[in-house]
């Protein structure tokens, strides 16, 4: 699927949630996915799958009109095949790789240094405070799309993070028949896909940032 704005282009995996990269041509943004496929590759082994590897045959199957959060950097649009019903072990494949996402998050947490190399302009967060905003996203921003209401974990209460990522897998089941769970809710492929995303981007982000 590619998500086409004005400044810039998500491609995303449409059976591998967190699978998705932008870049600022259709062309470069298939090219990304590419290049984070060995990536990739360490969370589907988490989820005791074999992602594709060597002879990149993308088929593009939906072109979507990004917005303002496409060209802000992130993937915001809806696909038609979200909508679309699942199979129970569709929905567990699906479930299985966000939790394998959620896993790989906390690998390179514990490996990461609590200051990270600072960007060309000296931004960017630190370790703690980049685990702090992919919690709160989940409980703050995303629950409420999958009808729930989960409390903002510190970075060290495993027990409420533990609790909010398996709400948030029931949540996932619970939307197997592609319908949103509640009014301007959002269908459990693109959750599942915009959830994982976020947690990879920034556990890809501190893993690069965490070199000398």
């Amino acid at each position: 699927m590619l998500e086409i704005g004005s400044k810039r282009v998500f491609a995303s995996a449409l059976d591998w949630p967190g699978w998705s990269r932008g870049a600022k041509t259709q062309e470069d943004s298939i090219q990304a996915l590419i290049d984070y496929a060995p990536r990739y590759a360490r969370v589907a082994a988490r989820a005791d799958m074999k992602s594709p590897r060597g002879g990149w045959d993308f088929r593009v199957v939906e072109h979507l009109d990004g917005g303002a959060s496409t060209d802000y950097g992130v993937p915001g649009s809806v696909a038609k095949m979200d909508s679309r019903p699942m199979t129970k072990a569709e929905v567990e494949q699906m479930c299985a790789l966000v939790d394998a996402c959620w896993s790989e998050l906390d690998e390179v947490v514990k490996k990461a240094p609590a200051a990270l190399r600072k960007g060309p302009r000296g931004g960017g967060r630190d370790r703690d405070k980049m685990l702090d905003h992919v919690l709160g996203a989940e409980s703050e921003a995303y629950a409420p799309k999958l009808a729930l209401k989960l409390p903002h974990p510190g970075i060290a209460d495993r027990k409420t993070i533990a609790a909010n990522r398996r709400a948030l897998l029931d949540a996932l089941r619970a939307g197997a028949d592609g319908k949103p769970l509640k009014e301007r809710g959002w269908p459990v492929r693109y959750a599942a896909r915009r959830i994982a995303w976020h947690v990879l981007d920034h556990a890809w982000e501190m893993e690069d940032r965490s070199e000398a």
